[in-house]
């Protein structure tokens, strides 16, 4: 069975940038797609970015969109977002998730059946 943990969240001024990664033990998680979701204090969990397995086609959020990177490397089972002029609107708990997500629905929550304990981003005003 596949695990998850994240890890690069913290506390960011207004303009900041942050790494979170995540990195998967167990089997390689190479076979699946893999999200970055997020949550905000009131809110829903939300979809940020994804990658696909093997050729790694990549899709971002509107919210994120131009302000994020994200990458894996399944040699070292990782998958890396980097978020760039961060603002206090991308406060919340950032989760990375593992599944195999059909075509078209990346950014469905339910596609994801593996997901880590999450990492806190606090962009500060």
């Amino acid at each position: 069975q596949v695990q998850l943990i994240e890890s690069g969240g913290g506390l960011v001024q207004t303009g900041g940038s942050l790494r979170l990664s995540c990195v998967a033990s167990g089997r390689a998680f190479g076979q699946y797609t893999v999200g970055w979701f997020r949550r905000a204090p009131g809110n829903e969990r939300e979809f940020v970015s994804a990658i696909r397995r093997s050729g790694g086609t990549t899709y971002s959020s509107g919210a994120v969109s131009g302000r994020s990177t994200i990458s894996r490397d399944d040699a070292k089972n990782m998958v890396t977002l980097q978020l760039n002029n961060l603002v206090p609107e991308d406060t919340a708990v950032y989760y990375c998730a593992a599944g195999s997500v059909g075509s078209g629905r990346y950014s469905y929550i339910n596609e994801y059946t593996i997901w880590g304990q999450g990492t806190q981003v606090t962009v500060s005003s």
